[in-house]
C-alpha cells in the first residue's frame, strides 16, 4: 500500500534524532508514550510531539490497550514498511510502503484487548 506524501515533510520528520529513535523502537514492538521516554531519553511532551508528527505522516499507528487493572492506554507501533526516493527528469519521487496488517490479526488483537 502506498500513499502520496509532501516529501518535505517526511524527509523533515525523519531529519529528527526523536522521531527516528520512536521509528526503530515501535518497528521491534508497541510501545506505549511511557516507554518510548525511557527507551529514547526523552520528555513525555517531546515523544508526544514526535509521535503526533509521526501519526501524521502514517509512520506509525495508534491503539488502545486494557490494562489488567481495567485502564486503557495507547501504545505505539511502526507503520513503515519500505520508504524509497528515486530522482528522475529533474525531479524527486518519493514511495512509502506501509505494513500491512491482516484483518484476522487485527480482530486478535482487539479480541485479546478485550479481555
Amino acid at each position: 500500500m502506498s500513499e502520496e506524501v509532501d516529501l518535505s515533510t517526511v524527509l523533515a520528520v525523519l531529519d529528527d534524532e526523536y522521531a527516528r529513535d520512536i521509528l526503530t523502537h515501535t518497528s521491534v514492538e508497541p510501545m506505549s508514550a511511557s516507554t518510548l521516554s525511557e527507551r529514547c531519553d526523552a520528555s513525555l511532551p517531546t515523544i508526544y510531539r514526535r509521535l503526533d508528527r509521526l501519526e501524521e505522516c502514517r509512520l506509525v499507528t495508534e491503539e488502545t490497550e486494557l490494562a489488567p487493572d481495567g485502564n486503557h492506554y495507547s501504545v505505539y507501533s511502526a507503520n513503515l514498511d519500505r520508504l524509497e526516493l528515486s530522482l528522475e527528469d529533474g525531479a524527486f519521487d518519493l514511495e512509502l510502503t506501509y505494513r500491512e496488517e491482516d484483518v484476522a490479526d487485527k480482530f486478535t488483537k482487539m479480541w485479546e484487548g478485550m479481555r
